[in-house]
């Protein structure tokens, strides 16, 4: 039809124009699906901010949800003009002059993007097509995607269409609102109201030309232009808002040299209450799935997906309550072991004069305040010396009191932690997850993200590399003293450990004795039989994924490692050798319940079954061997109902009593448990206030109680599994039955002091105004 056109310009331009209007057509069609999906009419009127997703335990619980908690929307009337102002000079200056598309404006862009000078030609209405629909997302995409070039010209103008639509739905003030309440405003900020509060303590409707600019000015790039992170960069680009004000008429030259010539003046006093719904669970499923996120393009806060869990509700309930019990009386007893004293000490007891100083100098403030009175270190102290009211953690419940910085400093650093997690070995299913006492008060997760000494706990590591390359249980060393010469990073050295008590017996001891005893010295004989190396080899095979240190001390922990890597490790004993990837989340639907995702234990045998289950009965050991550190669970009645039950586990403790673990198992489950402070120079001072056995074992004795006391619980006391294949090892050997303490120390001596068992000296304090104890709710 085009050859009865005589004038080529004019054919050649109308079939120009043809294939452009096929061109859209079959974007908006998705033709083929090569484009992608495209928002209709009903999607414009009828638009999704985001939708939260949702996670949940095993038994269906709902544990949390995901939502950007942050955007509160607001109408057109509650929006200052300064913004609306500063948003259409910056962004869009001809916005009230174009249906969406600002042809001018772009063909302006390219010319300008030729000469050097990039800019952006999307108009406000782009903008928001592209923030409120995600139209550049994966998951709006076709084929095409993998088409650089192609893939650019497709979003551009699938944002020309949703533009047109948007403008053809609702109205300039309409779109403006829809725009100020989706963009984002960096530091998880979505939305105009947040960003005022977070960073003016205003709302929308109170600020002035110089706050909107510099609000504005942050569109360009949030983290770039961020006023909290980069104030000098910040304050130049909200002078060029300003300027551009002033070009389009919104301001007098007056007001701009007013406001150009004013500071930030950033207000960051809003606290918002954004942690509702929040756990430890609820962080650890976010890390768990953040590789799948970016792989398949979801966002977690968006998209509203559904997240099915390993988590069994009731074992959970079980962990926090027993945390709850037991923290709370270790806590009493950490308060009245120290008193009034201070209790940040190095090894040797000495108070540590700077611990308060550094702690500042921790708090994402001080490089602010450092900042703003140019490292002035006395107006500094005096901002952390201003008493302030707040609501503080307590084991009797939330507490408003008046502390200054530096006395919350103080009161949290005394607060005791723990991390805990149980698994099930067979399925890899994680059962319980407990990273704090508190999330709340205590972000940090001490499963996953803590790693700490593991003391004796880390001993099996030894064993088992004795027990898979000859040994038996039964093999017999001497508790006696022992030196070992090495090379430390070219340098030699000597090793000579102490045990617990710093008694050596001389006795004759099997294997199985020497690890339920957690005796140092027959520990160390044993790592310099096999050798450090080869210790340090098997931890990693059985699932220690963190660097270690190989030296002769290795064995008795003094590596730091997580309560989730040892949980994981303990699991390859029980699960016949096989270690596993724990599972935290089975399956992912999306809001409609299709399934996206399931995920599947993967396994790799690393040990025989024969070395899996003699492991298990050295584990034992510490129950049934004279001295066995794992005895205090006798006092746990609710254990023992069951006459024919059995419990392995291993206690341990770090040097000067900083860390106590205990790793405990059953017929059917792992449980590791950290304690301690989060700051390694507090801590408990004598093995029977600060042991493994006397701070973590006790949060295990009452977990497994309520577990069993349960009959719905699913798991119940018993045996361990019988031998899974021939054992061709001696192992039945009764070790005498010798009267002493069943709740045998456990510490690890240090690598070269080998004091560092000993009870920690505490060196008398005067109170001075500088170090005055503070008074604790």
């Amino acid at each position: 039809m085009f050859r009865r056109i005589n004038n080529l310009f004019l054919r050649s331009f109308l079939i120009f124009i043809y294939f452009v209007i096929i061109f859209f057509c079959a974007i908006e069609l998705n033709f083929l699906w090569l484009f992608g999906y495209s928002p209709d009419m009903q999607d414009i009127r009828s638009p999704t901010m985001s939708v939260a997703s949702e996670v949940y335990s095993a038994d269906g619980k709902l544990l949390g949800r995901y939502y950007k908690e942050n955007r509160s929307p607001v109408e057109y009337k509650q929006i200052s003009p300064n913004l609306i102002n500063a948003l259409v000079s910056t962004e869009d200056a001809r916005f009230y002059k174009h249906n969406g598309v600002d042809v001018v404006g772009f063909f302006s862009s390219i010319v300008s993007t030729a000469k050097g000078d990039k800019r952006g030609g999307s108009t406000i209405t782009q903008q928001l097509a592209k923030n409120l629909f995600n139209t550049r997302k994966r998951k709006s995409q076709g084929f095409v995607r993998h088409i650089p070039v192609l893939r650019t010209i497709v979003y551009k103008c699938k944002e020309w269409l949703t533009a047109f639509k948007i403008e053809h739905v609702y109205s300039k003030q309409q779109i403006i609102t829809f725009y100020f309440n989706t963009v984002p405003f960096g530091n998880n900020s979505f939305g105009i109201k947040t960003a005022t509060l977070k960073y003016f303590n205003k709302t929308p409707d109170q600020v002035n030309p110089a706050e909107a600019a510099t609000l504005i000015g942050m569109l360009k790039g949030t983290s770039i232009y961020n006023p909290i992170r980069y104030p000098q960069r910040s304050l130049e680009r909200r002078n060029t808002v300003l300027g551009q004000m002033e070009k389009y008429g919104y301001i007098t030259k007056a007001v701009y040299q007013e406001n150009a010539n004013k500071g930030l003046d950033l207000n960051l006093s809003y606290v918002e209450n954004d942690a509702q719904g929040d756990s430890y669970i609820r962080r650890a499923v976010e890390k768990w799935l953040e590789k799948w996120l970016k792989e398949n393009d979801y966002d977690l806060y968006e998209d509203g997906l559904k997240i099915y869990t390993t988590i069994d509700s009731r074992l959970q309930q079980f962990a926090e309550e027993a945390v709850a019990e037991k923290m709370k009386m270790l806590q009493k007893r950490f308060y009245n072991l120290w008193g009034n004293k201070t209790p940040w000490r190095d090894s040797k007891g000495n108070i540590i004069v700077d611990f308060i100083q550094k702690a500042e100098q921790k708090l994402p403030i001080y490089d602010l305040l450092d900042k703003k009175y140019k490292g002035d270190t006395t107006q500094i102290q005096a901002y952390f010396k201003k008493p302030k009211r707040m609501k503080v953690f307590t084991w009797n419940g939330e507490k408003d009191t008046t502390f200054s910085s530096i006395d919350s400093i103080k009161y949290y650093a005394k607060i005791l932690n723990t991390g805990m997690m149980t698994i099930e070995p067979s399925t890899g299913k994680i059962k319980v997850w407990v990273g704090g006492i508190d999330h709340k008060y205590f972000k940090f997760d001490h499963v996953n993200q803590a790693k700490r000494q593991a003391g004796s706990t880390f001993k099996p590591f030894a064993y088992v590399t004795a027990i898979d390359n000859g040994y038996t249980p039964c093999d017999k060393f001497t508790d006696k003293p022992v030196s070992i010469s090495y090379m430390d990073n070219g340098k030699p050295d000597v090793w000579a450990p102490n045990n617990a008590d710093f008694h050596f017996s001389y006795r004759e001891m099997s294997l199985r004795w020497a690890m339920g005893k957690s005796v140092n010295s027959i520990t160390a004989q044993l790592t310099e039989k096999v050798g450090w190396n080869k210790v340090v080899e098997y931890a990693h095979k059985c699932g220690i994924e963190s660097p270690l240190k190989s030296v002769p001390s290795v064995s008795l922990g003094s590596n730091d490692v997580s309560v989730y890597e040892m949980v994981r490790a303990y699991s390859t004993f029980l699960n016949r050798g096989e270690k596993i990837d724990p599972l935290l989340v089975t399956k992912i639907t999306d809001q409609h319940n299709n399934v996206l995702e399931e995920f599947t234990l993967k396994t790799e045998k690393v040990l025989s079954d024969e070395t899996a289950w003699l492991m298990l009965y050295m584990f034992r050991g510490g129950m049934e061997e004279p001295g066995g550190t794992s005895q205090a669970l006798w006092e746990y009645p609710g254990l023992w109902k069951k006459a024919s039950n059995q419990i392995g586990g291993k206690t341990g403790t770090s040097s000067d009593y900083v860390d106590g673990w205990y790793m405990g198992i059953t017929k059917d489950l792992v449980t590791g448990i950290w304690v301690g402070a989060d700051d390694r120079s507090v801590h408990f001072t004598t093995s029977e206030t600060g042991e493994g056995s006397h701070t973590a074992l006790p949060i295990f004795g009452r977990f497994m109680e309520k577990v069993y006391a349960d009959p719905n619980s699913g798991y119940q006391p018993g045996p361990f599994p019988k031998p899974w294949s021939k054992i061709t090892k001696e192992y039945s050997c009764p070790s005498p039955h010798i009267s002493q303490d069943t709740t045998s120390a456990d510490t690890l001596s240090a690598p070269v002091d080998t004091t560092q068992a000993a009870p920690v000296p505490v060196q008398p304090e005067t109170t001075t105004p500088e170090n005055k104890p503070t008074t604790t709710p």
